[in-house]
């Protein structure tokens, strides 16, 4: 499922700061409850991986060695050594180990790019990290915990249902 047209659209125009501070916000809560998540990729800890969701005009870049998240437009899509492009649900669907990577790259529902080991490696220390977002998003949020996490999982589970890769 692609994020849709009406969602989509207004990140065109909100301030990249704005964005930017709110994903760097969920990425600092994710790193506390994960702390050890970049130490497995070993020599790949110094590459840039970039995130471009192809339902929004925007581009995410990781760092792990600092670790940093940056957030750009499409059009100022920075140099990396590795990249994969793919529905944003998708993405997040990777990043919490919850789709066969490799079935969706081989349907072509991802196209990855760069430095193949990079991403190998990230997408292994991925698969190990136990990263639920819905549960992790909730506990960064205090008293709104249960509403956030709800919230979050009816998301997933709506956007991942018409979903036809395997599971892991």
């Amino acid at each position: 499922m692609e994020v849709p047209r009406p969602l989509a659209a207004p990140l065109a125009v909100v301030p990249i700061p704005l964005i930017e501070g709110a994903v760097k916000l969920m990425f600092k809560s994710l790193l506390k409850r994960h702390p050890t998540l970049f130490e497995r990729l070993g020599e790949h800890k110094p590459k840039r991986y970039a995130f471009r969701p192809t339902d929004l005009a925007l581009v995410f870049l990781v760092e792990p060695a600092r670790p940093a998240i940056s957030v750009l437009r499409r059009a100022a899509d920075p140099s990396t050594d590795a990249a994969v492009e793919g529905p944003l649900f998708l993405l997040l669907a990777l990043l919490e180990g919850r789709c066969d990577a490799d079935a969706l790259f081989f349907s072509r529902a991802l196209t990855v790019t760069g430095d193949m080991e990079a991403m190998l490696a990230l997408r292994n220390a991925l698969d190990g990290s136990d990263i639920d977002l819905p549960r992790d998003l909730g506990a960064a949020t205090g008293p709104f915990a249960p509403l956030i996490s709800r919230t979050a999982a009816a998301i997933r589970r709506r956007a991942l249902a018409g979903e036809t890769v395997a599971w892991n």
